[in-house]
C-alpha cells in the first residue's frame, strides 16, 4: 500500500479493498494520462499564443466601474477568447452569470418571431428546456414566437442528419448542438464528429445558423467548435475556462454579426457591447484562462480515474476509461437515490469547503427533477472545481466533474465509495 493510500486509511479510516481498487485502477490509467497531459500541452501553447499576440499587460487586469466605457482590459480579455477560439468576436463579460444564461443570450439576440430553431442532438440540457420554453415560460423562445423541433438522436446516439434535412425550411435560423451528455447516458460529441456533421450542414443549408454549446468541453479536445465550422459557441467561465479562478461570468464566440445581436440582449439595443463595467473580473479571469489547459487536464485525468476505480467496484460507467475524452464529465450507474445521496455525501466530506454539509435532493430553479449535488467549492457552483450532482430519476445516474488537481479528486471517490459502502 502506497504512503497516499496509508494516509487516507487513518485519516478517513478507508477500507482496504477500497484503496487496493484505488490503487489499481491508478496503475492501469497512466498510458491515458500521458495522452491527456499531450493535449493539455498543445492547448497551453495556444493560450500563450493568443496571450502574446494580443500584448495583454498588467493593466488590462485593472477593472471599471459604472458604465464601463473605455474598459480596455475587458476589450482585450475578449480579443482572447476570440484568438484563441478563431472567431470573428467574442463577448467575455462579469455579466453573464452561467452557461444557460450565455446560450440564451445567443438564442434570443439572433431569434425572431417565425423563426425556427432544431436541437440537434436530441433533448437539451434541464436548464435550457425552460429557456425554449416547453412549458410555456415567460420570455422564452416559443413564448416569443419562435418554433422549436428536437430531432432524437438514432438509436446508436448518432446525429440523424436524414430526418434533420427533411425538417430544414427556409424558417429554419439555428441548428443547436449539446457537446456533452448532460444528464444522458450517452457519449459526449468529440469535435471530430461535429465536424462532420456541421460541414455535411453546411454543404447543404449554408445560410443556416450552426451553434454550439461547449460547456465542459473547453480544451478536452486541440480544437474548439469555431475551428470545425461552428457559427456560434457558448460557455461559463466557472466551467473549464475559468481555470478555477474565475469568480463568475460566461462567453460567446463566433461571427460577429452574430456576437453583437447577442450583446444587445445582454445590455440593450444601441448599447450592445460599449458598456458594461468588469470591476474586479478582469485578472481572475485573464488568469484562469492561462491556468485553464492544465486544470482541465487534471479534471479529465479525474474522470477517467473514476471510471477505472468504479468499474473495479463493480458499477456500469459511461465512457470508460480506455474511451477518448470529449468533455470532463464521468457518469456512473449508482442504481439507488439512496447511492446517489451516499455519494455526493462522501465527495462532500472530501471538500476544501462546507465539508460538514450534507447534500440533500431539491428542486432547483431550472430543473424537472429533484437534484442532489455536491460540492464544497471555492466559487459557488463551480464545476471545474471537484462536484457532481445527478436528477433522482431512474437509473439513478451521478455525473461527477471537474477537480482542480489530481490527488484531490482520488481523495473524493475513495471519500464517495466509503459512503457508498456503508448506506
Amino acid at each position: 500500500m502506497s504512503s497516499f493510500s496509508q494516509s487516507l486509511k487513518e485519516d478517513y479510516h478507508i477500507d482496504d479493498h477500497i484503496l487496493k481498487a484505488l490503487e489499481e485502477a491508478y496503475s492501469a490509467c497512466q498510458p491515458y494520462f500521458e495522452a491527456i497531459t499531450e493535449t493539455a500541452q498543445m492547448n497551453q501553447l495556444k493560450v500563450l499564443r493568443a496571450f502574446q499576440a494580443n500584448n495583454v499587460s498588467d493593466f488590462h487586469f485593472h477593472g471599471s466601474t459604472g458604465y464601463g466605457y473605455g474598459d480596455s482590459g475587458r476589450d482585450t480579455l475578449e480579443d482572447v477568447f476570440a484568438s484563441l477560439f478563431r472567431a470573428e468576436k467574442a463577448l467575455v463579460r462579469v455579466q453573464i452569470v452561467s452557461g444557460t444564461h450565455a446560450i440564451a443570450i445567443g438564442l434570443l439576440g439572433n431569434l425572431q418571431r417565425g423563426d425556427e430553431i432544431i436541437a440537434v442532438t436530441g433533448r437539451p440540457y434541464d436548464t435550457l428546456l425552460k429557456v425554449i420554453g416547453l412549458h410555456g415560460e415567460y420570455g422564452s423562445l416559443i413564448h416569443n414566437g419562435v418554433e422549436y423541433t428536437e430531432i432524437p438522436l438514432t438509436p446508436d446516439n448518432k446525429i440523424d442528419l436524414e430526418t434533420l434535412f427533411r425538417h430544414i425550411t427556409e424558417r429554419t435560423k439555428i441548428l443547436l448542438f449539446q457537446r456533452s451528455r448532460g444528464y444522458d447516458w450517452r457519449p459526449s460529441f468529440a469535435i471530430e464528429t461535429l465536424e462532420s456533421a456541421i460541414c455535411t450542414i453546411k454543404a447543404r443549408f449554408p445560410q443556416v445558423i450552426c451553434f454550439v454549446d461547449n460547456c465542459y468541453g473547453e480544451f478536452v479536445e486541440t480544437r474548439e467548435p469555431i475551428e470545425i465550422g461552428a457559427d456560434l459557441v457558448a460557455g461559463s467561465l466557472i466551467k473549464n475556462p475559468g481555470g478555477g479562478l474565475a469568480l463568475t461570468g460566461g462567453y460567446l464566440v463566433g461571427k460577429e454579426t452574430l456576437i453583437n445581436n447577442s450583446a444587445t440582449r445582454l445590455s440593450a439595443p444601441g448599447i450592445g457591447l460599449g458598456v458594461g463595467a468588469s470591476l474586479n473580473f478582469n485578472h481572475t479571469a485573464f488568469q484562469g484562462l492561462f491556468m485553464a489547459p492544465h486544470i482541465v487536464g487534471e479534471a479529465v485525468k479525474g474522470a477517467v480515474l473514476a471510471a477505472k476505480f468504479f468499474e473495479l467496484l463493480g458499477y456500469t460507467v459511461n465512457p470508460s476509461a480506455k474511451e477518448k475524452r470529449t468533455d470532463i464529465i464521468q457518469a456512473i450507474q449508482l442504481g439507488s437515490k439512496e447511492k446517489m445521496i451516499a455519494f455526493c455525501r462522501g465527495l462532500q466530506k472530501a471538500s476544501p469547503v462546507d465539508s460538514s454539509a450534507r447534500p440533500e435532493p431539491a428542486l432547483l430553479p431550472g430543473y424537472t427533477n429533484e437534484v442532489i449535488m455536491a460540492g464544497g467549492t471555492f466559487i459557488q457552483g463551480s464545476s471545474i472545481e471537484l462536484s457532481a450532482d445527478g436528477p433522482i430519476r431512474p437509473p439513478f445516474n451521478i455525473y461527477l466533474q471537474g477537480g482542480l488537481n489530481l490527488a484531490h479528486i482520488k481523495i473524493g471517490l475513495v471519500l464517495a465509495a466509503q459512503e457508498i459502502l456503508h448506506t
